[in-house]
């Protein structure tokens, strides 16, 4: 495992970087679909390789607390593209949902000022905007014409760095760009046994201390990680892409993921895993390079950034605030003592549960502490059971747990308390509540006073005597896994 001396040793040692000028940088954000916060080998991981993440975090900034206010696609999606936390977005907090049309975006507003903008892969969604007037996808005007031959079966055939390079191709001549690289990797379905068929070795996978440490999780986890490394080769062929052009030292590049892996009690749900994500930033000789920062980063952080890297005026529609300050600094550890707390929340994700119902959570994050409040603790958090607990991704981990009713099934699967509070540096994996625990009652009234105070002030309905909003959000999505479907079908 990589020590930050070591790492920070290996970032010295790189070539001096030439100076770019920083006015009107190009952006390019990378992200992962489903790509856990401590799967790569800048964080230390050894069964997976990732040298282009890598790369990224070595002549530049790695991030060691970014995090999402939603552990699932859509709604990470659109806290990313308009700098907002999801409950602010009316019905985008939920998956599959509307895109409302109010909330400018970022790729729009650079377009605006004279940038070339697009995307490829996959950029918000899964959800519906055209019904509300966006004439594309609110991450830019898609360049998909390039196309591969998968390695493996669960693996897209889209070619997003070729289409990156389209994309340059087309690119007025002295035109800033701001591009969109969205792979569907690591999301499921996986080639059952890839990894292993590959010569991965399941001795090697660090298994979570949530999920059964047997063969199934272990090849089920090395399929995941073939996907990642897959996601790492488009990295290193846009940075390519780049530096053939000459056009790599004044390009912000980020690099990120929307959410946790899909694995049972990570994606899609309110614990450490779901909603801590990978950040790396490089810039050229812009940023200091080599350290490693530990201050809080929100995803709505990542739209104020760009525009203020751009040089333009942050709309006061978004609530993130932009970090160039924090990868300006000189020093790594914490740079912003204010960046210590985040909130984090989620209404309905799938379907699964009687009338649509959703799994209200509302959570704040400090650096110390995780406080959970589940409004409907009579619910299933991960769906009902008789329609296949629908908010957990099919795979052979989750099939594995239930076949057995067992502690990992409660963990994953099981009803939950209304409050739940952990304390993250000793129990990171939030296995140990303590919110019945007397010793923590201070702790645990003060974290959720203050949250509620913080969400009172974001207008959250769910605070602010509105909740019942939540409920009439439309589903766009395929409703086979609905519970009124599954009613049907048993008679």
């Amino acid at each position: 495992m990589l020590s930050r001396r070591t790492f920070m040793k290996a970032a010295a040692a790189a070539p001096l970087l030439r100076a770019q000028p920083a006015s009107r940088p190009n952006i390019l954000f990378v992200i992962a679909d489903d790509w856990g916060h401590n799967h790569a080998g800048a964080y230390g991981a050894t069964w997976l390789k990732t040298p282009s993440f890598d790369r990224v975090a070595r002549e530049g900034v790695l991030f060691t607390h970014c995090f999402t206010s939603n552990p699932k696609c859509s709604p990470s999606r659109a806290t990313i593209l308009t700098g907002r936390n999801s409950w602010q977005l009316k019905e985008a907090v939920d998956h599959f949902s509307i895109f409302p049309s109010e909330y400018p975006v970022y790729p729009k507003l650079l377009e605006e000022a004279g940038y070339f903008a697009g995307y490829t892969g996959k950029g918000w969604g899964p959800g519906d905007f055209k019904s509300t007037g966006w004439e594309h996808n609110p991450a830019g005007r898609d360049f998909h014409g390039r196309t591969l031959q998968p390695p493996y079966n669960g693996i897209s055939n889209k070619d997003y760095a070729a289409n990156f390079e389209l994309f340059l191709e087309q690119r007025p001549k002295d035109a800033p760009f701001c591009f969109w690289l969205g792979t569907h990797e690591p999301h499921r379905a996986y080639e059952q046994g890839s990894g292993v068929r590959a010569g991965r070795r399941p001795g090697d996978v660090k298994v979570p201390a949530y999920l059964p440490d047997n063969r199934i999780t272990r090849s089920d986890m090395l399929d995941y990680a073939l996907e990642v490394e897959w996601f790492d080769t488009h990295v290193g062929r846009a940075l390519a892409a780049l530096e053939k052009r000459g056009e790599l030292d004044n390009t912000l590049v980020l690099v990120t993921s929307d959410h946790g892996m899909p694995f049972p009690r990570v994606k899609g749900q309110i614990y450490e895993d779901g909603f801590h994500i990978p950040m790396a930033v490089r810039w050229g000789a812009n940023i200091p390079r080599g350290r490693v920062v530990e201050d809080i980063i929100n995803a709505r952080d990542f739209a104020p950034t760009f525009l203020e890297a751009a040089g333009l005026p942050i709309p006061r529609t978004m609530t993130g605030r932009g970090f160039i300050d924090v990868l300006r600094a000189s020093k790594s550890g914490v740079v912003d003592a204010s960046r210590s707390v985040m909130l984090i929340g989620k209404e309905r994700h799938d379907l699964g549960r009687p009338h649509d119902w959703g799994y209200p959570v509302r959570a704040i994050r400090t650096g110390e502490y995780l406080y959970v409040r589940n409004f409907e603790p009579g619910r299933w958090p991960a769906g009902n059971p008789e329609t296949g607990y629908r908010n957990c991704d099919d795979g052979p981990t989750k099939q594995a747990i239930l076949s057995g009713f067992d502690e990992y099934y409660r963990m994953s699967f099981g009803k939950r308390p209304s409050e739940e509070l952990y304390a993250l540096k000793g129990d990171p994996e939030c296995l140990k509540n303590l919110a019945a625990d007397l010793n923590y009652a201070r702790v645990k009234r003060e974290l959720r006073e203050k949250m509620e105070h913080m969400l009172r002030e974001e207008g959250d309905p769910r605070l602010t005597g509105n909740a019942q909003f939540f409920e009439t959000i439309q589903y766009t999505g395929p409703r086979k896994h609905s519970y009124d479907t599954w009613l049907r079908n048993r008679k």
